[in-house]
């Protein structure tokens, strides 16, 4: 799709020629007279790049670069006939990409247009590369939930919000029961299918605000934030109750299921974050203990 430019200036004999060049070079181009109507246009349809006149009625074109630029990801060009009046510093300073002097070289704006947007497309590029290594770097590779390094990151962060708004809290803490035995006779790529299976599974059973993450080999952590006891208790009973009616089947013919144990712990306010997590894996141990594929709650009150 065609990049859209849109040109703002009082003349309108220049507003139009400017158009047509546009046209011509294979850009799209709206027109406006006046700032006030450019911010019109741009709120109905953002373009990628503004050429615009300093002296406007109203608004100046540098008045409306530095709108522009703190309301949306549009580059401005700014271009003048006053070259002792604007520095090409002043229009850097309110965000232009780029500042060209009347009367226009035709030539010149497009050679300044195409590097402005090469250059916006290889900022776009780089931004698009950031957020995939910064998920990258919170994200377990095989089962596609965040990874540990982020969960005590998270929970750090929702506790300290619990403590500020005393909102419940909720750590759940869960195991696959006797996986060891599972790896060991079908090996470590069935288990591996195992894994992100499960990893599936919990995310099915949580809720948006919820999150799930591979806390180190067989065992998963969850937050639920604003959840009192009971309910992360009714959440983990839906998880466990999931996981077992699942069928695996690690060798031809042969059907396999697999379940886990989990410890539910509420937080209690202005709780040490370990024992907080010390707490919940107690409670996981208690249901390892009690003879495995069920939950069980710990409560603050209940700990030693």
């Amino acid at each position: 799709m065609a990049t859209r430019i849109l040109v703002v200036d009082d003349d309108a004999a220049i507003r139009e020629s400017m158009k047509e060049f546009m046209l011509r070079a294979g850009y799209p181009c709206e027109t406006a007279a006046t700032a006030e109507e450019a911010l019109e246009l741009l709120k109905q349809e953002p373009m990628p790049v503004v050429i615009t006149d300093i002296i406007l009625p109203g608004l100046d074109g540098l008045e409306l670069t530095d709108i522009i630029k703190r309301h949306y990801e549009i580059d401005v060009i700014v271009m003048t006939g006053y070259s002792a009046d604007y520095s090409y510093e002043e229009a850097i300073n309110k965000g232009a990409s780029d500042f060209v002097f009347k009367p226009i070289r035709f030539g010149e704006l497009l050679l300044r247009l195409r590097r402005v947007l090469r250059e916006r497309q290889l900022t776009q590029e780089r931004d698009r590369m950031m957020v995939k290594l910064q998920k990258l770097a919170i994200t377990d590779g095989l089962t596609k939930l965040y990874n540990s390094r982020h969960f005590y990151s998270q929970l750090k962060g929702e506790i300290v919000r619990s403590n500020r708004y005393h909102h419940q809290l909720a750590l759940l803490l869960l195991d696959i029961d006797l996986f060891k035995n599972y790896n060991d006779s079908f090996g470590h790529l069935q288990g591996d299918k195992v894994l992100v299976r499960i990893g599936q599974v919990i995310r099915s059973c949580l809720r948006k605000m919820d999150s799930a993450y591979r806390y180190g080999g067989e065992e998963f952590t969850i937050l639920l934030p604003e959840t009192g006891g009971e309910e992360a208790v009714t959440v983990a009973q839906r998880i466990r109750y999931s996981v077992e009616n699942e069928h695996f089947v690690p060798e031809p013919g042969r059907q396999h299921s697999i379940t886990v144990s989990l410890g539910v712990a509420e937080y209690a306010f202005d709780e040490d974050m370990s024992t907080f997590v010390q707490r919940a894996d107690k409670a996981l141990y208690m249901s390892k203990a009690n003879g495995r594929n069920q939950v069980s709650f710990l409560r603050a009150d209940e700990a030693v």
